[in-house]
């Protein structure tokens, strides 16, 4: 039975699945937008730091205001509206609510809302996949330590390469690279908020429209967005990362199977079997047509020279040898798909997407050389961007994470393009956040050794 007859079952049941959500920014208000016309599904709680700005988006995406009328958790689930609050707690901790969709884009924050949702036996829908990146591997084992689902967000780009994967192996093919694109040229790297729009191709006045976050846009840009996607495809697939970031080689659609093949083979892959993210700008920034800048994809290879006569037979675009075939979509929907994410978690069990092992992560990265003193101000800001690297190799180097690099002091000097370990900062060892993190390099660390 497919979701949407579950789902419908459910609305038929008056059983429907209940939601809290945790942030009611750009990506929540894409998916309260398709709440209303989701059955089976009822948004019981909306958390947020400013419950006016909450409800003004409820408005725009054309909630009626009756509907986010209710008193408390218990009123909206009498009434079918929606109570909105500023105590994450509440909703966190109420006995009937199923999920929690946790879309704050604040990695610290993120861990500890994820934590006592576990705590209270929800399931976690987690949409801020910074926090994901820096410390889902001990996430995923405390969900299932605590009975309950843990699963990255559908519509991102890191769960629909995951799925991609999960046909490529689920058919019998060996999954030679996977990824997403991005609009990227090595210079990027440096981009601040006063500098985002120009170069990620916006005008200032269409993003004041839109009422877009520099900071969050400038992360996309600068390399730190791609890199923690593709650290938490990694731990969620087993694929291994380039061993000194990505490469970012450009191509259209049609060539991605000839770049994301072993160096070997004529490709740009240090082996079989890794992230990487494919340039939608030439080096000299001539943009390439039909490019793959929102999309996702899927390298794998014919084993057998029957299958590869297969990909020949049914007219299936590969590299020259013929052995390596991409499948790809060319968009993804954001918060507009996260209802699939919801849907599986509750109906099936099963996330889109979880952490399995710890093979990358994405370490903080000077954007210009910082002096004892400053503030790092996190992903997207003006001072670091993240570097994508194999867990052992920040483990031995001490790196810092990027989803800890925001409010945190400088101690000693790092000259720009060198990535920061935790003695170049002071760090607050206090936070879950930070705990979690310790917790998970000394669970995986003496595997990590005993492996090298």
């Amino acid at each position: 039975m497919n979701l949407y007859t579950k789902l419908q079952q459910r609305a038929h049941e008056n059983r429907p699945i209940r939601i809290g959500l945790i942030g009611a920014g750009k990506f929540g208000s894409m998916y309260l937008a398709q709440i209303p016309r989701t059955p089976g599904v009822h948004l019981v709680a909306i958390a947020d730091l400013s419950p006016d700005t909450a409800r003004a988006n409820l408005a725009r995406v054309g909630w009626k205001p009756a509907l986010c009328q209710a008193s408390s958790a218990q009123d909206a689930i009498k009434t079918g509206a929606t109570w909105i609050t500023e105590d994450w707690k509440a909703v966190v901790t109420h006995p009937q609510i199923d999920i929690i969709v946790e879309c704050t884009g604040n990695p610290v924050a993120a861990v500890e809302h994820c934590l006592q949702a576990f705590a209270h036996g929800k399931h976690v829908v987690n949409v801020t996949v910074e926090a994901d990146a820096f410390c889902g591997p001990l996430l995923a084992r405390k969900a299932a330590e605590a009975g309950v689902v843990y699963s990255m967000a559908y519509g991102d780009q890191p769960a629909l390469i995951c799925d991609l994967v999960d046909w490529a192996r689920t058919c019998g093919f060996p999954v030679v690279a996977a990824g997403r694109g991005h609009k990227w040229l090595p210079h990027f790297s440096e981009s601040t908020p006063d500098t985002v729009w120009g170069n990620y191709g916006l005008t200032p006045e269409q993003a004041a429209r839109g009422g877009l976050n520099p900071k969050m846009f400038n992360s996309f840009l600068d390399g730190s967005k791609p890199s923690i996607e593709c650290t938490a495809v990694a731990n969620a697939t087993g694929l291994t990362v380039p061993s000194n970031g990505l490469l970012y080689p450009p191509a259209s659609v049609e060539d991605i199977p000839y770049v994301t093949r072993p160096v070997q083979d004529g490709g740009v892959l240090e082996r079989k079997g890794m992230v990487e993210v494919i340039s939608s700008l030439e080096a000299d920034g001539r943009k390439i047509p039909y490019d793959i800048r929102m999309g996702v994809w899927v390298t794998v290879e014919a084993e057998t020279d029957y299958i590869k006569n297969c990909f020949e037979e049914y007219n299936a675009h590969t590299d020259p040898s013929g052995r390596y075939f991409t499948l790809y979509k060319r968009w993804h929907l954001i918060g507009l798909e996260v209802g699939m994410s919801v849907a599986s978690v509750a109906l099936r069990g099963e996330p889109t997407g979880v952490a399995t092992c710890w093979n990358a992560d994405v370490v903080a990265t000077a954007k210009r050389d910082l002096n004892p003193g400053d503030m790092l101000d996190g992903e997207g800001g003006y001072t670091v961007w993240g570097k994508l690297l194999p867990a052992d190799t920040s483990l031995h180097m001490g790196g810092v994470p990027l989803g800890l690099a925001h409010q945190v002091k400088v101690v000693r000097p790092v000259k720009k393009g060198q990535s920061l370990s935790w003695a170049d900062v002071a760090m607050d060892t206090s936070t879950p956040a930070y705990k979690v993190r310790h917790e998970m390099e000394s669970m995986f660390a003496p595997a990590m050794k005993k492996a090298a």
